[in-house]
């Protein structure tokens, strides 16, 4: 009976991976290009109610595939995570990502714990992190704010790899390129705008090798791939005290225990 019941399990995923890459090559013009690409289908990411991460993670693994994106070893692992935030609208609303590096130390107690200048015993972080996301599919908006642990609101820069990704946020710069979200035609409007919980007001679109930086500490700010889908590297400071616009989102997968 065991063996009947893993043999269905690996069947439906075999089925829902082949229907992910069937969705993911639709409408693509080739593995070069960077334009028409259809979004995958978001029950291509459930089964039964359940977030699938490893439906999931093929797509993202033909994205990679198609931008001739180097895939290391460790996104082989556990260490590349997915994410739906609860909402049942991965295709929408998700993310992969992996964190190279999210560290936190006091001068004078890391490394050798020779350091002896004026900074010891204060605290530092820093973040590399890979963001990837399909065609469409924008993270939630959120911001980051100072906590007990002694940190500072993070503050971000977004280095665009592949593709092309609009930023959303709730303040600009002055002298910044961003425009009104409210003069995006609609259907380029983000997920949730319009809602009573949506903070964001400007938005601007960038490509390859361009930077975004969010300068505004504990400001509303989310991203969103454009129709190529998108990766990006991020660069920051300690990664920490997250918190959504939207009330009932976490960062967790939908149908998790």
């Amino acid at each position: 009976m065991k063996q009947v019941l893993r043999s269905t399990k690996q069947a439906i995923l075999l089925v829902t991976v082949a229907a992910v890459a069937v969705l993911w090559t639709t409408g693509c013009q080739s593995t070069q290009g960077t334009k028409g690409c259809t979004a995958v289908q978001n029950e291509a990411f459930y089964q039964d109610g359940v977030f699938q991460a490893d439906a999931a993670k093929d797509a993202y693994f033909a994205m990679m595939a198609r931008f001739n994106y180097p895939i290391p070893a460790v996104l082989k692992t556990d260490e590349f995570w997915v994410c739906d935030f609860l909402q049942g609208q991965n295709a929408q609303l998700g993310m992969g990502g992996i964190f190279w590096i999210n560290e936190e130390g006091e001068y004078g107690k890391s490394g050798c714990q020779q350091y002896d200048g004026e900074f010891k015993g204060q605290k530092f972080g820093y973040l590399g992190h890979e963001i990837y996301c399909l065609p469409m599919q924008a993270l939630p908006e959120h911001r980051h704010v100072g906590g007990e642990s002694g940190f500072g609101p993070k503050m971000e820069a977004w280095h665009v790899r592949y593709g092309e990704v609009y930023f959303f946020s709730e303040l600009v710069t002055p002298g910044g390129k961003e425009i009104l979200i409210s003069e995006l035609p609609e259907d380029e409007r983000p997920w949730g705008y319009g809602e009573p919980w949506f903070k964001c007001k400007y938005v601007v679109k960038l490509g390859p090798g361009e930077i975004y930086k969010q300068d505004n500490a504990e400001s509303w700010h989310f991203l969103r791939a454009a129709k190529s889908g998108a990766i990006l590297s991020e660069y920051a400071t300690f990664h920490n005290q997250v918190e959504f616009s939207k009330p009932g989102m976490s960062f967790a997968c939908t149908g998790s225990e």
